[in-house]
């Protein structure tokens, strides 16, 4: 090749030296064009030997019409965001139309079918999905419920303008999980109504024990809203998809211009995928400087959304009558259950050394970003994580849908468990908006890993969340640290909830340095007392908790196993200790 040759492409390379070539492939926004980008650095280095291959993203809006995929055959490269290069799942939603109080528009096809999405935003500001409620202080409360009937019974009040509605929902606040139900049907009875619901959900959410619609003697009674009716519309700000009519409709906020305003739907579930084998990882891949945006998330709309905890959700469940004792011999079992793992904007699966620096996750349905199985080392270093329905980052397995979530898990293949995993100074804020029941950064089976210097706030239910199981067996899990985070203002929904929240056996696991601060208190938590600053849930071994500064000494150690300990932690943690949480500067 000719030193100085330019690839005759929408991508052009940069400089050789000797025989190996330091590759630039500049790309624009188009069709396929990170695709195609990627194709072409396969290309150079197939037959140029082409190393230290950069793809650049100019700044623009990339959108996708399906995942991109990045390989084995990809190892080494680096993908970077020059300006504010954007990978959108989104659609752009136009020609709107008055008719009365509401703005219509018509929604396009997405793919060649129907485009169904459950958010809207409006000139980068996620509007309200229509509800009966503008303040979740003025929920209405069940009054009681027949699980052997699958049904709820609330006041008639709650539920006289949607009687008739076909596709309704009812989101129900449940301890540390909202269920996302589908209405099937509204019976009036005098001052109560009973209701029904869809299935998958109904059967899986009435048979399971826990989470369960609380029904007390001191009025927290569990609350609820409901949503997705048209006769639900009559707030500025917010919107109703009729999905049959493919048409939108939206109150616009005072000050919004209809003709002019940015409206974007999001269209594509999944918008980065880093996928090798067990035998063949991806490898030594960076993505920098690069914004995430406008991913979907639509099984609540397909099939419900009954969680067991920090967005995994159900596929079975059961109460067990009598109660099982655990192998180990600890505390009984009371219930069994699988569960399935939520979206998420960009997933990784078999992947060695892949990590994001400086990048953006934000306006995206599920989670943000999701280190699964087969991970070893990676960072997550300087991302910001905003506007995201679900978990702001997930690392590790929490089981398969095969495995029982109440037992141990220490696979034969230990390469399956997420190790050496950095998760450091990030910012985390406003996750959690939809899935209440999820968390800011969430920690499954995982060994080696580091969340540190993060901060984190505005979440609806706790901080962080390291360990799984509810078993005191040692497993897969151990060497894990968090330390020096910066976590405040969480439970904004949720209760049963600590700043920083462990399960399960981790031998040689440090809890340190961190600072919590700044609990939410919503006056629909079914028991307003049962929240804490740290907590080590059932089962939690062998950690060390040690050093970490909250305003009191209000923690928990429920049903822990052996090993822990903890020193010093509370409002008497030195001043340098405490200054060190947060994000660290750089260092001029």
């Amino acid at each position: 090749m000719d030193a100085g040759r330019i690839l005759t492409t929408a991508i052009t390379a940069a400089f050789v030296s000797l025989n190996m070539y330091a590759t630039d492939l500049i790309v624009k926004p188009g069709a396929y064009a990170i695709e195609k980008a990627l194709q072409q650095a396969r290309e150079e280095r197939r037959l140029n030997n082409a190393e230290n291959v950069c793809i650049r993203l100019t700044e623009g809006t990339y959108r996708l019409n399906q995942p991109i995929i990045v390989r084995p055959e990809d190892n080494g490269i680096r993908i970077v965001g020059e300006g504010k290069a954007v990978i959108s799942g989104g659609v752009k939603i136009s020609n709107w139309k008055k008719e009365g109080k509401y703005y219509v528009a018509d929604v396009p096809d997405f793919n060649g079918r129907p485009l169904e999405f459950r958010q809207l935003w409006v000139n980068g500001r996620k509007a309200v999905r229509a509800r009966d409620v503008d303040d979740f202080e003025k929920m209405f409360r069940i009054i009681s419920l027949d699980k052997s009937k699958e049904t709820i019974y609330v006041p008639s009040e709650a539920v006289k303008k949607i009687a008739k509605a076909r596709y309704a929902e009812m989101v129900i606040h449940e301890m540390w999980c909202v269920a996302n139900l589908r209405i099937k049907g509204v019976e009036m009875m005098g001052d109560s109504a009973a209701v029904t619901f869809q299935q998958p959900e109904s059967h899986i959410h009435f048979m399971h024990p826990w989470p369960s619609p609380m029904v007390t003697t001191d009025g927290h009674n569990s609350a609820f809203y409901l949503t997705n009716a048209k006769e639900l519309l009559d707030t500025p700000g917010e919107w109703y998809l009729d999905a049959r009519a493919s048409k939108v409709y939206y109150i616009p906020l005072k000050g919004e211009n209809m003709q002019t305003a940015d409206v974007e739907v999001p269209a594509v579930e999944t918008l980065l995928k880093v996928e090798g084998t067990p035998d063949n990882p991806v490898k030594d891949i960076t993505f920098e400087g690069i914004t995430f945006s406008h991913a979907t998330w639509l099984r609540p709309s397909l099939s419900g959304h009954a969680p067991l905890q920090a967005g995994m959700y159900m596929i079975e469940a059961y109460k067990l009558r009598p109660k099982m004792i655990r192998p180990n011999g600890d505390h009984k079992l009371d219930n069994q259950g699988w569960v399935g793992r939520p979206s998420a904007a960009v997933s990784l699966d078999c992947a060695e050394n892949v990590s994001f620096s400086d990048c953006t996750f934000e306006h995206n349905a599920s989670t943000g970003l999701d280190y699964h199985t087969y991970i070893k080392g990676g960072t997550v270093d300087r991302c910001k994580f905003s506007d995201i329905g679900g978990n702001g980052i997930l690392a590790g397995s929490f089981g398969s849908e095969a495995h029982e979530a109440h037992l141990p898990y220490d696979p034969s293949d230990g390469r399956i468990i997420c190790t050496g995993l950095s998760i450091t100074n990030n910012l985390i804020t406003d996750v959690t908006n939809e899935d209440w029941g999820c968390v800011g950064i969430g920690a499954g089976f995982v060994k080696d890993i580091k969340i540190c210097n993060n901060e984190i706030s505005e979440v609806s239910y706790t901080g962080i969340s390291m360990g799984w199981g509810w078993n005191q067996q040692v497993c897969s899990m151990s060497n894990n640290l968090v330390k020096g985070n910066l976590i405040h203002h969480y439970a904004k929904h949720m209760y049963d909830t600590a700043g920083i929240y462990t399960l399960g056996s981790q031998p040689h696991s440090f809890i340190e340095g961190n600072v919590v601060r700044d609990i939410y208190c919503p006056g629909y938590a079914h028991d307003p007392n049962h929240w804490f600053y740290l907590y080590t849930d059932e089962g939690s071994s062998y950690i060390t908790v040690r050093n970490n500064w909250t305003p009191a000494e209000k923690f928990l150690k429920n049903a822990n196993g052996p090993g822990n300990t903890w020193e010093n932690n509370g409002p008497e943690v030195a001043d340098s200790i405490k200054a060190k949480a947060g994000i660290t500067p750089i260092a001029k």
